[in-house]
């Protein structure tokens, strides 16, 4: 016997449906019968998800769990960071000399290794910028601020004669430009460090000021974390906050204000005054870099610290902080 052919269901009418729509129950029967297969396939795969205890609720996590993990990773890895980079430092410092002044000499040649690499289509000539800054560093050390002066009017000149044997030509003003522009900026950062650590109590007002530095940075990131509403620079650093400025400043003021207390030597407006400084130069420093960064389109100036850049990243507060604080110093020294 042939098979006979499937019946067409005739289509109601809109009235029809519509009555059978208000009729009770119809609901129900409407949206099982009415359901498309892609609703079968989706609605089967959720109940088989359910039975493996691994529902949509359960095998997803939320985004603000995910990005509260997120935070404390990435602060624990700071903070993995930070303390070996500190220890380093504070044992430099402590010895002082000629062993502090190499450590200012290599660290602020691999700052300016960066910088050079970031400005590469400037064809900026890195041996002229490195030997500026030793100059510099050294004039420091067995000198003082008119030997350093000396040292950075002198690279000019040098860096003249560089580019006349590499025979540079073409671009030479902007090649001028960009090494000149590392030596006076990264340069004269780390001289002041070494002429700061020679002024009476210098080695503890460098620690001071590296620990407010810090620390107001460290505040500020978490607070731009936890409170930021309002951006601060979005056009330079989209995700600073002006809330995270707050933070940061307040608690950059208090860690040189507490460290005063256990120095004998330094009085509590003078901690105070070392605060303000370091609170208001510190994020003008980090600006600074994020703009320079901006401006050669790069994220990080380097890998050294992996995912937390290179020392540029995490020594640009310090460049301007630093300097602030010795003539700070230098005007309580003489007041």
């Amino acid at each position: 016997m042939a098979d006979r052919p499937p019946r067409q269901r005739r289509p109601r009418s809109r009235a029809a449906r519509a009555t059978r729509s208000s009729s009770p129950g119809s609901g129900e029967r409407s949206s099982r019968h009415g359901r498309e297969p892609w609703d079968e396939e989706a609605r089967g795969r959720s109940e088989r998800q359910r039975a493996a205890g691994r529902g949509p609720a359960q095998g997803r996590r939320p985004a603000p769990a995910r990005k509260e993990r997120r935070q404390r990773s990435d602060l624990m890895s700071r903070v993995l960071v930070a303390v070996p980079a500190a220890v380093v430092a504070i044992v430099f410092i402590d010895l002082g000399g000629l062993a502090f002044a190499l450590f200012m000499v290599a660290l602020g040649c691999i700052c300016l290794r960066e910088l050079y690499t970031m400005l590469g289509r400037w064809r900026p000539v890195p041996l002229a910028g490195f030997l500026a800054l030793a100059g510099m560093v050294l004039a420091a050390r067995y000198g003082g601020p008119r030997q350093v002066l000396l040292v950075a009017v002198a690279a000019i000149p040098v860096l003249f004669l560089m580019i006349l044997a590499k025979g540079q030509s073409s671009g030479a003003t902007v090649a001028v430009a960009g090494t000149l522009f590392g030596i006076y900026w990264i340069g004269l950062a780390f001289a002041h460090a070494e002429l700061l650590r020679q002024l009476p109590h210098g080695n503890a007002v460098l620690i001071d000021i590296l620990v407010g530095t810090f620390l107001g940075d460290t505040a500020a990131y978490l607070g731009g974390r936890m409170f930021g509403r309002r951006p601060l620079a979005p056009a330079i650093s989209p995700n600073k906050t002006v809330e995270g400025l707050f933070c940061g400043m307040l608690i950059a003021v208090l860690a040189v204000f507490l460290a005063g207390l256990y120095q004998t030597w330094l009085s509590q407006g003078h901690a105070l005054l070392l605060g303000l400084g370091v609170a208001f130069l510190g994020p003008l420093g980090d600006l600074f870099e994020s703009l320079v960064k901006r401006d050669a389109g790069t994220k990080d100036t380097g890998t050294l610290f992996g995912a937390h850049g290179g020392a540029l990243d995490r020594l640009d507060a310090v460049i301007f902080t630093v300097v602030a604080g010795y003539y700070l110093w230098v005007a309580v020294m003489h007041s």
